[in-house]
């Protein structure tokens, strides 16, 4: 496997091979700003709730065990980001994942921090 490339050339190398262009200064915030958006936990508590059906927040409060006030700031948080999607249901918002990124930015994170928590179990004789 070929080293990724790590310069702000005009090319970069992932570690699959794949060449793709650099990322321009203005790339490189609004995923800075992504990254921000996903940071918190609560946030990705929603998500990976919103992950598997749309819900109101009433149903993410009840499912999370946090106050509606907090709920509604960070739906509000990702719904400015674009992260997630409202709609009406009579007088029930209704949220969904509107950026479909996110499951394989998800999958991919979660995944690699379960197999982080494996391989240090294991080098632990665990």
């Amino acid at each position: 496997m070929p080293p990724v490339k790590r310069s702000f050339s005009s090319t970069m190398r992932s570690r699959k091979g794949t060449v793709h262009p650099a990322m321009g200064p203005s790339q490189i915030a609004a995923t800075a700003e992504l990254f921000a958006v996903l940071s918190e936990g609560s946030r990705l508590r929603i998500l990976q709730i919103l992950q598997n059906e749309p819900a109101s927040v009433g149903e993410l409060v009840a499912r999370l065990e946090l106050k509606q006030a907090n709920v509604s700031k960070q739906l509000g948080i990702l719904l400015a980001a674009g992260v997630v999607a409202r709609r009406q249901e009579g007088n029930r918002a209704i949220f969904s994942i509107a950026m479909p990124l996110v499951h394989d930015l998800c999958e991919l994170v979660c995944h690699g921090v379960r197999q982080q928590a494996i391989d240090r179990a294991a080098a632990l004789g665990g």
